[in-house]
């Protein structure tokens, strides 16, 4: 039977009915009654292709005016709302003192520059063994040497100070970012309507830019470490709370079952068997965290965290690109460290301990013991050998300079050829593509919009698709929401139209895709201000400028959905188009490419959101969309402006997550994939 489904559900996908191929006559009606309206209907309804003024909803206004209330006026009585956020920064700056004083500053006495240090940090040579020490016991002997290469790799090429601050500030985030994702995924678990109000701020939380709440962050938290660390909390802690949710959904009912029938409490219940039983996929969720905060470390360091973060943004300041793509690949090494620890601690932690015979401390806790001697005796050798605290700088590398050198020869030699090809790429595609949404009226894309998220996913995301694009013309924010449309659509598709045929070459090739892989890990690791500095030097700003580093940035999901898309395609499947007498051109147009649709949408859908959180970016270099907006709310202190330019971000992030998503599951069905 199974045999004989292999070759029907090959001709399934190898041969579409008329009926898939045609486009639907709703559409056609829909996009024809869109055109006749956009070409006829603004000089009897002037006010349907731009927002009247007076119907703006002063949101902004509002949101700074409550900004200001809560720091100057909001009390409970005994203490102020600011009193309370102080203390909150005060509370989570101990932790962080602690971190920094055992990874970099040491421990001081005084402050400022009077301070005074009474103990030294650890030796970098204690940390990379304390570093091998938890790799070799979490995934032996490769996971070790990988984790201490990658920490040595800070250390000689120059970045191990700035990493230390770093890495102290993930310690500190990561840590409560887990607690309270998993504390807000169980509470989400067990009562609907915490999850039913959770959900949409999970989604703001995800989709409007950082900067956007930076400044409220700033006001309430005031400057330095500990704000930064705020601010990577808000940005890194839904990805955990959406897979706690998930996870503890996906625990077997006869666990359950079981842990009613001994007489568990409700909270015995969520401790000591639902959490338990959900382990491995809370591991990974911790593991996201880790990954996000990393992320962060660029814009943190715009609020006083400092750290690589620092360094990447002073060298695009000055643009110098070899110093930027040092400290970047310093945060790709730190964040492959961490990544491959986070996953092997997943596993580690998932598996029954074996128990141990012996009780001596030695046996049962020979790792603690041995990174205790090490600790101990660098210590106390850095004081009569100072190359074992401090690397020495004589032993130091950089290629900064070649990096440099290398584009400044390309700038020199193809001036003319790149300034050809920009200029090409403005007066044929962008300034033509930006004309014509600019031309849209917003009550037709409203409608329509609302039309295609009826048919896709019914009345509801007819209403969200139509509620969000009506919030952004009533704030004020439809015409750079449309520049932002416009250089993240050019963006996405082609990062696309790059990165689909890369994925499609590397799927069946295992040698190719295991290299791709390592390179798209690496883009995706590289902090998104680095892509900036070579094309400012290549190309000066501007819109091309921007398109070019955004597609550098969001090409890497194109290629991995599309790859393991294309991966997951049944081999029995390709075998029966085999059979049936198909050439290879056949077998990846009719069943390999169909087959891997909704992964391939999935893949543009992470496209488009990696091009939106990229734009906000790209303001630096003169574009006047919804970032430029949001980075000018920064630099004025304006909560209010800031705030809503980054709702209105996010409201197209969510309407195109929820029409693609929907297109995906509809795709799938259609397939018969579920």
């Amino acid at each position: 039977m199974a045999m004989q489904g292999a070759p029907m559900a090959a001709t399934d996908a190898a041969q579409a009915s008329p009926q898939q191929i045609r486009l639907p006559i709703a559409w056609i009606i829909a996009l024809a009654a869109f055109v006749a309206f956009w070409l006829f209907a603004k000089p009897l309804l002037p006010a349907a292709f731009e927002f009247p003024k007076a119907w703006y909803v002063p949101l902004a206004k509002w949101i700074s005016t409550a900004m200001k209330w809560l720091i100057d006026e909001a009390s409970f009585g005994l203490f102020s709302f600011t009193d309370l956020t102080r203390f909150v920064s005060a509370v989570l700056d101990v932790p962080y003192t602690l971190a920094s004083s055992l990874l970099s500053t040491g421990f001081l006495e005084g402050s400022g520059s009077s301070a005074i240090q009474i103990v030294p940090p650890l030796p970098w040579i204690a940390v990379i063994g304390l570093v091998m020490l938890l790799g070799h016991w979490l995934g032996g002997t490769r996971l070790a040497l990988l984790a201490g290469g990658c920490f040595l790799f800070l250390a000689v090429f120059g970045q191990w100070t700035s990493a230390m601050i770093t890495l102290a500030s993930i310690l500190v985030a990561a840590p409560l970012g887990v607690l309270l994702g998993l504390l807000f995924g169980i509470a989400a678990w067990r009562w609907r309507w915490i999850e039913r109000l959770v959900t949409p701020l999970l989604d703001l939380m995800q989709t409007i830019p950082v900067f956007a709440y930076l400044v409220p962050v700033l006001f309430l938290f005031g400057f330095g470490p500990t704000a930064a660390v705020i601010a990577t909390l808000i940005f890194a802690t839904p990805p955990m709370t959406r897979i706690a949710i998930l996870a503890l959904r996906a625990v077997p009912g006869e666990i359950i079952d079981l842990g009613h029938m001994v007489g568990c409490t409700e909270r015995q219940m969520t401790w000591r068997v639902m959490v338990p039983a959900a382990r491995e996929s809370l591991m990974v969720g911790m593991n996201q965290v880790i990954m996000l905060s990393l992320n962060m470390v660029i814009i943190a360091s715009m609020i006083g965290a400092g750290g690589l973060g620092f360094d990447v943004l002073a060298a695009l300041r000055r643009l110098d690109f070899g110093a930027g793509l040092e400290a970047g690949f310093a945060i790709v090494a730190l964040a492959i460290a961490m990544d491959r620890l986070s996953q092997a601690a997943a596993e580690k932690l998932s598996a029954p301990s074996p128990e141990v015979r012996n009780s001596g401390l030695v046996a049962r806790h020979p790792y603690i013991v041995a990174a205790l001697i090490l600790v101990l005796v660098t210590t106390v050798l850095g004081y009569v050998v100072p190359g074992i605290h401090t690397y020495p700088q004589t032993l130091q590398l950089s290629t900064g300079t070649f990096w440099s050198e290398v584009v400044a020869w390309i700038n020199i030699n193809f001036f003319d050829t790149l300034e050809a090809i920009k200029n090409a790429m403005l007066l044929n595609v962008l300034i033509p593509f930006k004309r014509f949404l600019g031309d849209l009226p917003w009550l037709g894309v409203t409608a329509l919009l609302a039309f295609a998220g009826y048919r896709l996913g019914g009345w509801r995301l007819g209403l969200l698709t139509a509620g969000l694009a009506l919030f952004i013309a009533a704030t004020g924010q439809w015409e750079k929401a449309m520049i932002t449309v416009y250089l993240c659509g050019i963006s996405a598709v082609l990062a696309a139209l790059i990165g689909l045929p890369i994925g499609i070459f590397a799927a069946t090739r295992d040698r190719v895709w295991s290299w791709v892989q390592v390179a798209i890990d690496t883009l995706q690791t590289l902090p998104s201000f680095v892509y900036l500095m070579p094309a400012v030097m290549l190309f000066r700003v501007g819109d091309f400028t921007a398109m070019i580093a955004v597609v550098a940035f969001a090409i890497a999901p194109a290629i991995r959905y599309t790859a393991l898309g294309i991966r997951k395609v049944d081999p029995k499947l390709i075998e029966a188009g085999r059979a049936m007498g198909c050439t290879e051109w056949q077998i990846l147009t009719r069943i390999r490419l169909k087959l891997a649709l909704p992964e391939i949408l999935l893949g543009l859908n992470q496209t488009i959101m990696f091009a939106l959180s990229m734009l906000v970016i790209t303001a630096l270099v003169g574009t006047r969309d919804l970032g430029q907006e949001v980075y000018i709310a920064l630099t004025k202190a304006d909560t209010g402006r800031g705030l809503v330019a980054g709702l209105s971000i996010a409201a197209i992030a969510i309407i195109a997550d929820r029409l693609i998503s929907a297109g995906a599951i509809h795709a799938r069905r259609r397939l018969g994939l579920e």
